[in-house]
């Protein structure tokens, strides 16, 4: 009796090692390592083994494009008028390590770093360069993002103003300027 006890007892434990010792982590996810609190190692996708009651899996990074979509925001332009702008970042964690020990929140640091980044460059161009330069817009704001986050390990794909809106007083001047540009063509 009492050697069933014990062969139970050993077998309860030696379960409970092999579900702590186990850990299984989704495609296109990095887990983080930790033992003792100290960064040990980064587990791939697929099943892994770590020390049972010593390592712990902080965190499980998304390593997939992901895509941020921003409120729009009030920015000055160089001929001082407000226009409100919507952005949207498509960015990737390429080091899983870098982006859980470098910077707190990525995603908010990313959102941050864009509004200032864009409130740099569109506040030295006029309303014109701004409608017309998009894809320049673009291009700068997404150099200076990807050289800002490459050290937390994230690299930005693609920046989109998805909308420029001017304030209404000066949408109203442009649909007059375009109606009477078209009245002139009939």
């Amino acid at each position: 009796m009492i050697k069933l006890i014990i062969l139970g007892v050993v077998v309860l434990l030696a379960i409970m090692v092999l579900a702590k010792s186990v850990r299984i982590v989704p495609q296109a996810r990095a887990g983080i390592v930790e033992r003792f609190g100290k960064y040990r190692t980064t587990l791939s996708a697929g099943l892994n083994i770590i020390t049972p009651f010593v390592d712990r899996v902080r965190y499980l990074i998304d390593l997939r494009e992901q895509v941020v979509s921003f409120p729009p925001q009030p920015v000055i332009t160089e001929d001082n008028l407000v226009v409100s702008i919507d952005t949207v970042i498509y960015f990737q964690v390429t080091n899983a390590v870098a982006a859980t020990y470098e910077i707190a929140n990525y995603i908010q640091a990313i959102e941050q770093l864009t509004m200032t980044t864009l409130r740099n460059i569109i506040g030295g161009t006029t309303l014109e360069q701004a409608l017309t330069s998009r894809d320049q817009i673009n291009t700068a704001l997404r150099g200076v993002l990807d050289e800002a986050t490459g050290r937390w390990g994230i690299r930005v794909n693609r920046v989109e103003l998805k909308g420029i809106d001017p304030p209404a007083s000066i949408k109203d001047s442009m649909e007059k300027q375009m109606r009477a540009d078209r009245d002139k063509r009939a």
